[in-house]
């Protein structure tokens, strides 16, 4: 299914943007191995910020869960220790990625994951001319289900993984990968959508060719 493993994360957070003062409340770090979760790592975070109603109401997540939930000093070291050097995949990327870099940067820290997946971006290539991209509405058209409720880390985190692996499934089942390298999906990210098919049959030719080079006498 996957060459290497890949950590789908996902933040709950109290605003946008981490430059605007906005902070973490809660995180989900899932590890793909093959074509399953293996492990994984939830918690809420204290990071002595205030949460807003309307995040509250959104998520669930109340200001005395976080008050009394792990400080952000101990969570932050524990989780960049669980993504370690493995490739990093989330919907919406980007938005994820910053507030990982905001919230490690403030204890000094550097994450260590090689590559960022965006399943949104991927998604996009692969499934052209959906209605939706958005993770709730996305999934519901795939036949995903959410195992609990939505926007919590670990429910969006769940269908996250469970789309990544849906995306492997089809790029074997339509090109023939016998396995996908997690630098494949960061480099489609970077191409356009009607570039994709042509580029991923050249890579699966490719991959082939390397398999099961040409016998020469």
């Amino acid at each position: 299914m996957f060459e290497k493993p890949i950590v789908v994360l996902d933040f709950e957070t109290t605003g946008l943007s981490p430059a605007c003062g906005d902070r973490i409340t809660e995180v989900a770090a899932l590890r793909i191995v093959n074509g399953r979760v293996s492990e994984r790592f939830v918690s809420l975070v204290n990071c002595g910020a205030y949460i807003p109603a309307f995040i509250s109401d959104l998520t669930g997540i109340s200001q005395a869960m976080v008050d009394s939930a792990p400080p952000v000093e101990r969570v932050l070291p524990q989780l960049l220790e669980f993504i370690g050097s493995d490739a990093l995949s989330a919907h919406n990327a980007s938005f994820d990625e910053k507030f990982l870099h905001a919230e490690a940067g403030r204890l000094g820290m550097v994450p260590g994951h090689q590559g960022l997946v965006c399943s949104l971006k991927l998604s996009r290539r692969v499934f052209p001319g959906l209605s939706s991209y958005k993770l709730g509405l996305l999934s519901g058209q795939l036949g995903i289900r959410f195992r609990s409720a939505a926007h919590r880390a670990e429910a969006d985190a769940e269908v996250a993984a469970d789309l990544l692996i849906h995306i492997a499934r089809h790029l074997g089942q339509t090109y023939g990968f016998g396995a996908v390298a997690p630098q494949l999906l960061v480099s489609m990210n970077k191409l356009s959508a009607a570039k994709v098919p042509a580029w991923l049959r050249q890579m699966a030719d490719a991959a082939r060719l390397a398999e099961n080079p040409p016998q020469t006498a």
